[in-house]
């Protein structure tokens, strides 16, 4: 019998088994709320050309950047208030990542999807501040499977976040560090993180595009392979994950965060074409 699978609600589109493809896309990080809104509206353009769901994504903060000279973001206030605003302008849902305890209730009261970091996806006081105050205000968490984990062992923070009372959640893969001196992207593993033995079962999956594509250790700023996106999503999305998590700029080459894996808006747009047109060709 198939595996039963868990609901992901973010305001209001539904992600899961059954469900349309969804689209979780923007900058890396938020830049100014006049190119986040480019960007914002280029995709939800995309999504809609394509008959798809779109969420907007954008980072308040890189806490990991590889050089601490690297610039950060706007800083969770005017983070905020900018991915609200540009959520409210388009008509979508938002989310961004936190990385303190501290930052999930402000984060909760004005943004759909709470996301976890990978790096920080075993940190339990982060998961149950994310996982209470997802639960108090009606939102989800997007948990990233860190890169040094077995799906398997994402057993443990969906457990933790249920036991924070919060069932509303997903799960994102985004390669491991194993190998090859790049991230190596394991379809079995993502098959295997599609039916995890989690009580309650198994969250839906998102299939991290963009940073599967990263080159780490490459000095201060990290290398990537984006000509690979393409090929990473089709494979994805006949895998059948739940939604594609897809970072995109106007000018990669000048991005403030991740300009070596962020992909210009037209080779987004065309991704969630072509996704969408093989979704519907395997349903």
């Amino acid at each position: 019998m198939p595996t039963p699978q868990r609901l992901c609600t973010v305001a209001d589109i539904t992600i899961a088994q059954g469900s349309p493809l969804a689209i979780i896309s923007g900058p890396c990080v938020l830049e100014s709320y006049e190119q986040g809104l480019q960007i914002g509206t280029a995709m939800k353009e995309a999504c809609d050309d394509a008959g798809l769901p779109y969420i907007f994504k954008a980072s308040f903060d890189k806490a990991n950047r590889s050089s601490i000279t690297s610039y950060r973001g706007a800083g969770i206030q005017q983070g905020i208030e900018w991915i609200a605003a540009i959520g409210k302008e388009l008509g979508v849902p938002t989310t961004t990542d936190i990385h303190e305890p501290s930052q999930a209730k402000p984060i909760a009261e004005a943004i759909d999807l709470i996301q976890i970091p990978a790096f920080l996806c075993r940190q339990t006081d982060l998961l149950l501040a994310a996982g209470q105050a997802a639960k108090e205000f009606g939102r989800a968490i997007n948990t990233k499977k860190g890169q040094f984990l077995s799906p398997a062992e994402m057993v443990g923070p969906v457990a933790k976040l249920t036991e924070a009372g919060l069932d509303n959640q997903m799960l994102t893969e985004r390669g491991t560090f194993f190998g090859y001196h790049r991230l190596v992207n394991d379809f079995t593993g993502l098959g295997d993180l599609m039916e995890l033995s989690a009580a309650g079962g198994p969250p839906p999956v998102c299939f991290d595009v963009t940073h599967s594509t990263q080159l780490p250790g490459s000095g201060t700023q990290t290398g990537g392979r984006p000509e690979r996106a393409p090929l990473l999503a089709r494979a994805a999305t006949a895998a059948g994950v739940h939604a594609l998590f897809i970072e995109a700029h106007p000018d990669p080459s000048n991005a403030k965060s991740d300009g070596a894996t962020v992909l210009p808006l037209e080779v987004a747009a065309v991704i969630i074409k072509d996704c969408a047109k093989l979704r519907a060709a395997l349903s």
